[in-house]
């Protein structure tokens, strides 16, 4: 039990020393509807293995129905009309989006732009003096 723990706690020092301040630092939301095609085309595709890849460890999956009411945090995000549309966030703030899903290789190339302009912001912002 005891080693369990210590090896719980080494690994949150761990994260938190890569990410400094923040447990989720990205977060990747996917607006969808009912009946929608190429959602349910994503789902297949990508939506089974989404977790468990590196990309959905740096940025989870959060779902939306673009008809039912916007959560709370997201009502800064402008809502897309169509879908599937993917907004990558970083700390609640957009980085940018994918309207639509082509397949797999477009996705995936896509969204790893994105998630290189997002840590690419992080950085920058991380780099400024902090005003003390």
């Amino acid at each position: 039990m005891i080693s369990r723990m210590a090896g719980f706690v080494f690994s949150l020092t761990l994260f938190a020393m890569v990410v400094p301040g923040k447990l989720v630092a990205m977060e990747l939301v996917m607006y969808e509807q009912e009946y929608c095609e190429w959602c349910e085309k994503w789902d297949e595709e990508v939506g089974v293995v989404y977790p468990k890849t590196k990309e959905g460890k740096m940025a989870p999956l959060r779902k939306v129905d673009i008809f039912e009411a916007i959560p709370t945090d997201l009502k800064k995000i402008r809502t897309p009309r169509f879908t599937p549309t993917f907004v990558l966030l970083d700390d609640g703030k957009e980085v940018g989006r994918i309207r639509g899903y082509p397949g797999e290789s477009f996705f995936w190339g896509m969204l790893g732009e994105l998630i290189k302009r997002g840590q690419k912001k992080a950085a920058d912002k991380a780099a400024l003096p902090s005003a003390s």
